[in-house]
């Protein structure tokens, strides 16, 4: 609030969860995304579920080792073994008020049918307190499928948010993490960024809005970029903010449009930063 930002575009929750002897209760989250809202002045919050998996520390989860955490059971997937977290941390959302200043946002989908799915869980558990007001659900563009079918997403969320740096690590199949190859692993490359553009194109087709909530939105080289191929939203760093918004009013919206077409055909996140910093020089 203080950097300027006029929402919360990506809060994560998993700290609610680690370092204790059992998951919160549905009152516990309550009272904590409650706080959080009062401490925003009447600006929303898009809050995302429980994303951890085998590779975090959360004893009380109990899942089985896994050799590759990256593509096992996190995000909403856990709701596939342990549904009752996510029921009380839906409870817990569903009860802050006054309603509508909490968005939900489902991380790791992969097609609309585990949407629908969650979609029904949720309107089922507004019923249990009597909410019968809409209730804003995006999910999380992190994997490529999700990329693709956005636009039969968009048919079933209100929104949808662009986990650049997942999103990278998958497409690339390079784990940022890696010392070795974390230089290559790059949201500008050219296959990320076609599938950012296929993700606003679905996305546009139901009149649906898409944002970023990955490091590449708070990148002053990839931002007119990310404008030019629809995305509408960025979530950023607080103290990045200012100068974030500082750029975006600079910027001429059918030049972003035509240079991130051109860069959909260049060969290397390289050259698309070098385009980007031509037309674009950073002060």
């Amino acid at each position: 609030v203080e950097n300027g930002a006029d929402a919360v575009g990506l809060l994560r929750t998993e700290l609610l969860f680690i370092h204790r002897k059992s998951a919160p209760t549905a009152d516990e989250h309550k009272e904590s995304y409650q706080s959080i809202v009062g401490a925003l002045n009447g600006r929303t919050a898009i809050i995302r579920t429980l994303d951890v998996g085998a590779d975090k520390e959360v004893d009380y989860l109990t899942l089985p080792p896994e050799t590759n955490p990256a593509l096992g059971l996190r995000g909403i997937r856990l709701a596939q073994v342990r549904p009752d977290l996510l029921d009380d941390q839906l409870r817990g959302l569903l009860a802050v008020k006054p309603f509508g200043t909490v968005r939900i946002l489902l991380p790791m989908v992969t097609d609309s049918g585990e949407l629908v799915r969650l979609r029904k869980r949720i309107d089922e558990l507004a019923a249990e307190i009597g909410r019968t007001d809409p209730i804003q659900v995006g999910v999380m563009i992190e994997v490529p499928s999700a990329a693709l079918l956005a636009d039969q997403l968009a048919q079933h969320a209100d929104f949808l948010s662009i986990g650049t740096n997942a999103l990278t690590q998958y497409t690339l199949a390079m784990d940022r993490c890696q010392a070795d190859l974390a230089a290559q692993a790059d949201g500008l490359h050219p296959a990320v960024l076609r599938l950012i553009k296929a993700a606003t194109d679905g996305a546009a087709k139901h009149g649906k809005w898409v944002g970023v909530c990955g490091a590449l939105g708070g990148d002053p080289v990839a931002v007119p970029l990310l404008v030019g191929l629809g995305v509408t939203e960025l979530s950023v760093d607080p103290v990045s903010v200012p100068g974030i918004k500082a750029l975006v009013r600079k910027l001429d919206y059918p030049l972003c449009r035509q240079r991130a077409e051109d860069a959909l055909a260049l060969e290397s996140a390289q050259a698309v930063r070098a385009a980007s910093r031509e037309i674009w020089p950073l002060d």
